[in-house]
């Protein structure tokens, strides 16, 4: 996997929103942070648009700044805005051509997912983490330090909280993942991923729990479980349940998709909707280490 290179005072570090819309209040602590950091920001040229009622900008719009940011050799690195939906829709209409001559990073999560598995099956590696619209959050100060360590070559240990439905182990492997639903949706497209011997990471929010198990299900009947490395569960948050209500915990039905399988499994891991987000290498290669006590995701 290619690596791109870390950032250093005085890069550059662009701001697009591929997917759900922002407003110049939700980026205003970010475009300040990263200031701070001493990077020149650049903002997408219909990073505000109004073009659409939900997604920031047309098909067009949002394909078109991100274009040109990965076309642009002078930065250095491009973070989404926000998450959402809608980075599905221009995926496969960019080119990469530029950016394979000047790689550089490409951060966030959620509807990102989509973006971190084209970037993985063309062979380099991006960041999975926090984004500017969550900085002013409470709790969020981890998640950014977690992230700008990440940019400037100082990745983290994401290390988990006792669960005892860990399912004990060690290895190693290439990590990718992120949204399940997210990796769920490639399925059957060209980025849709090979996880045999990959640590693959799922998190998810707001979703029922048969969907949650609709979702795992289908991970497992399309192959995607029996040869992972390990499995790493991060936040699983506000998660619904129907009138009739499903009876099984998220927990219960990633052991029971699972059953069948001896690798490693890692539950509360400190990534997704919620804070501590923290950053990690997507397509790097990690070490996995699982114990009912804790567990640990330790990058090379």
């Amino acid at each position: 996997m290619i690596r791109p290179p870390v950032l250093h005072p005085g890069d550059k570090i662009g701001i697009v929103a591929p997917g759900r819309k922002v407003s110049p209040s939700d980026i205003d602590d970010a475009v300040k942070l990263f200031t701070s950091w001493k990077l020149d920001v650049v903002l997408a040229g219909n990073l505000f648009s109004n073009g659409h009622s939900y997604m920031a900008g047309t098909d067009d719009q949002r394909r078109s700044d991100l274009q040109a940011m990965l076309d642009d050799p002078s930065i250095k690195t491009i973070v989404s805005a926000r998450g959402g939906y809608g980075s599905s829709r221009i995926l496969d209409e960019l080119d990469f051509t530029s950016f394979q001559k000047s790689p550089k990073w490409i951060a966030g999560f959620s509807d990102i997912t989509a973006v971190h598995l084209k970037l993985f099956q063309m062979g380099y590696q991006s960041i999975h983490s926090t984004m500017p619209i969550l900085f002013p959050r409470a709790g969020s100060p981890v998640s950014i330090a977690s992230l700008k360590n990440v940019l400037f070559g100082e990745p983290d240990v994401l290390q988990a909280e006792a669960s005892e439905y860990n399912r004990a182990g060690r290895s190693e492997g290439q990590v990718l993942g992120g949204n399940l639903s997210l990796i769920v949706d490639t399925l059957g497209t060209e980025t849709e991923p090979d996880t045999a011997g990959k640590i693959l990471v799922i998190e998810e929010v707001e979703e029922y729990l048969y969907k949650i198990d609709r979702m795992v299900n289908h991970l497992k009947r399309a192959g995607k479980l029996k040869n992972l490395a390990g499995l790493v569960v991060g936040h699983m948050t506000n998660i619904l349940d129907c009138e009739l209500g499903f009876g099984e915990t998220v927990e219960d039905i990633i052991r029971y998709h699972t059953k069948g399988y001896t690798f490693p499994i890692g539950f509360r891991f400190p990534t997704g909707h919620e804070n501590p987000n923290l950053a990690w290498t997507h397509g790097g290669r990690a070490r996995l280490e699982v114990t009912p006590e804790t567990s640990r995701l330790s990058f090379f």
